[in-house]
């Protein structure tokens, strides 16, 4: 195999793994909140955390939507199914973030707080 031939296999094989993250310990555990959650004091992070390295400004590989502005989360989760797709057990081909593992509860507990509270931004 000629080197242009690696490079090239090696290249799309880290397409295909790249939004994958199989070690729950990189996971970021999100603790419970106290008075109303907002996008930007709670939601934000656990996004760009566990979201954006495929739902970026130019979404990648094979992500249908960006999530990068409170508008894009608001409307992922009001007719998209963010939280369906969070919450559905390990080893579901839907869950995200996709590869799994699940997000820990009290992360997906956050987000579904800040729906309950009216999706606030501030």
């Amino acid at each position: 195999m000629n080197l242009k031939t690696l490079f090239a296999v090696l290249s799309f094989a880290s397409i295909l793994v790249s939004c994958t993250d199989d070690n729950p310990s990189t996971l970021i555990d999100t603790p419970p909140i106290t008075g109303l959650a907002t996008y930007n004091q709670n939601v934000k992070s656990i996004i760009n955390n566990n979201c954006v390295v495929c739902h970026a400004t130019v979404p990648k590989n094979g992500a249908p939507m960006s999530l990068v502005t409170y508008d894009q989360v608001k409307e992922a989760v009001l007719n998209r199914g963010l939280l369906t797709r969070i919450s559905l057990e390990n080893g579901n081909s839907s869950l995200m973030p996709k590869g799994g593992p699940r997000l820990p509860q009290t992360t997906i507990d956050v987000i579904k707080k800040w729906e309950q509270d009216g999706l606030l931004e501030q």
